[in-house]
């Protein structure tokens, strides 16, 4: 078994899985996740994030502005650049092509777009200031990201634009899933407080 934190998990179906987390640690299950075998990400820095198209695509992000592809279902993991040396916390792809990616750092949000698997991130524009911790894309063009300070932003046309949403809450959010454009749910939590 592993000694160290997992911070991500993704399953394509219910037997395959990866598993991403500290000091690149990145591992597969093939059946359910009664077994999980350990596979070279090719990185030391921490993952964050892992978002799987189908059993063979996927792409993990972290610590550094970190981000690794595979193409055979982990057999290897390829380094991309994201352009940013910031954590990035999020990320999702709505098809293998398509992905978006998020975080930051102390006064700086960050979105990342890609439309060609990664080989090229292009940095989005968006309003905030506060780290962004998930994203949730239905399509390719309906967007969710969530972060501090009950951040959420929303987008239509892809990313080009990021507009903010009410949250109704000052905590942090810290995952969003949409099942489909307009049915979605954001979780959160607060430091250090009781509430």
């Amino acid at each position: 078994g592993t000694k160290q934190t997992l911070w991500g998990v993704f399953f394509t179906d219910a037997t395959d899985g990866t598993a991403i987390g500290e000091n690149g640690t990145i591992l597969r299950t093939t059946n359910g996740g009664t077994t999980w075998v350990s596979q070279t990400s090719g990185t030391a820095l921490n993952l964050r994030a892992v978002s799987f198209t189908d059993s063979s695509s996927g792409t993990a992000v972290g610590e550094g502005g970190v981000i690794v592809r595979t193409t055979n279902g982990g057999g290897t993991w390829a380094p991309q650049s994201s352009g940013t040396l910031e954590t990035l916390f999020g990320v999702t792809f709505s098809d293998s092509s398509t992905g978006t990616a998020v975080g930051g750092t102390f006064g700086k949000s960050e979105i990342f777009r890609t439309t060609d698997g990664g080989e090229h991130w292009v940095p989005q524009a968006n309003p905030r200031t506060q780290f962004l911790f998930d994203v949730s894309f239905t399509g390719t063009n309906n967007g969710t990201a969530v972060g501090d300070s009950g951040t959420i932003l929303r987008t239509t046309d892809g990313g080009n634009n990021w507009a903010p949403q009410a949250s109704g809450t000052t905590k942090t959010l810290h995952g969003v899933s949409f099942a489909d454009t307009n049915n979605g749910m954001v979780v959160g939590f607060e430091f250090g407080g009781t509430g």
